[in-house]
Formats: C-alpha cells, sequence, structure tokens
C-alpha cells in the first residue's frame, strides 16, 4: 500500500493533491508536527518540509499489508528507529547523467540548485559500499560501512521496465522467507 506524504513545495502543475503529496502551508506542517502526526519528517535540501503521516502504517496495519514509502534518507533513517523490522532500500538512478538529466528536464531548478543536488546525491552513494547493489542478473557486494547506510538493507539500481519494483518485491519476500 503506497503512502501519500505531506509537504510545504509548491505543487507542480503537473501534480493533484492526495495523488503523490499532500500540499500544506509551512504553519500546517509545524502544526501536524507539534500534534505528533508524523511518522517521519524532514526538511529536504534545506527548502522545503516532506513527512509520511502515521495514519497511513496505521492504516497498512489494520489492514494486514505492507506499507510502502518514498521518503528521504533522513526520513528513513527515523522510521528504522522507531520500526527497526522495516526493510529499507535505497534505489539509485541507473548513473549521474540520467539523475541530471531528470532535474534538468523537470525545468524546476536553477543550476545551482541542480549543482547542489548532484553533490548531495554524491555525499550519500559514499555510504553505499555496505550494500548488494541489484538490478536484475547484475549483482554485486561492495564492502564497508557507511555514515547514514545503517537504516537501509538493501540498495537497488534503478532498472529499466519496471524491474526496480520486481527487485523491490524480491527484496521483501527474501527478508521474510529466509
Amino acid at each position: 500500500m503506497p503512502s501519500v506524504s505531506c509537504t510545504t513545495r509548491p505543487r507542480r502543475a503537473t501534480e493533484a493533491s492526495g495523488k503523490c503529496y499532500d500540499f500544506v502551508t509551512s504553519e500546517q506542517f509545524d502544526a501536524m508536527v507539534a500534534r505528533g502526526e508524523f511518522l517521519e519528517y524532514a526538511r529536504v535540501f534545506g527548502k522545503h518540509s516532506y513527512g509520511t503521516p502515521k495514519k497511513w502504517l496505521e492504516e497498512s496495519r489494520r489492514k494486514g499489508i505492507d506499507l510502502v514509502l518514498e521518503i528521504d534518507v533522513q526520513g528513513a533513517a527515523q522510521v528504522k528507529q522507531k520500526l527497526p523490522e522495516s526493510v529499507a532500500i535505497f534505489i539509485l538512478p541507473p548513473s549521474r547523467q540520467e539523475l541530471e538529466r531528470r532535474l534538468r528536464s523537470r525545468g524546476m531548478d536553477a543550476d545551482d540548485e541542480i549543482a547542489r543536488r548532484l553533490a548531495k546525491a554524491k555525499a550519500r552513494s559514499s555510504w553505499l559500499k555496505s550494500f548488494t547493489i541489484l538490478c536484475g542478473e547484475r549483482r554485486r557486494r561492495t564492502r564497508g560501512k557507511g555514515s547514514a547506510g545503517h537504516c537501509y538493507g538493501a540498495a537497488l539500481l534503478e532498472c529499466p521496465a519496471g524491474r526496480s519494483r520486481e527487485e523491490s518485491s524480491g527484496i521483501i519476500w527474501r527478508v521474510r522467507h529466509l
């Protein structure tokens, strides 16, 4: 079951509230934080706040189904701290060039913002050394431990044609059954 995150960032022309995000004001977001309504929340890239309301976890538990969160690494660390049994999968873009192409094609950010996001992505990738990187038949084991990587059970290289979803499902199945 997918969750719908709250965010303080402006809605893009192609987005509808309630589909991927509920768009709220900073005041509404801060009030939700004060009331303890979030499973996780963070200020991302120093600009806007994002958070997953606890109601999604409660609903998924009531239905007896998995909850899928699409969240930043800060949020993943919070979830793993609160729910150690959770399975966190870090999904990597196919390449740095593809990430940059995607950021530029959105037409939302200035060059300096894109450069900052790319630098942040590079810093995050440094702690992926402790994971098995998965994509279809290409698998490689890496060594080492990074500062933020402790909350992820696997890193998944984004795969073409829906393979990332299949790989994610496979990781979750293996955690439950092996």
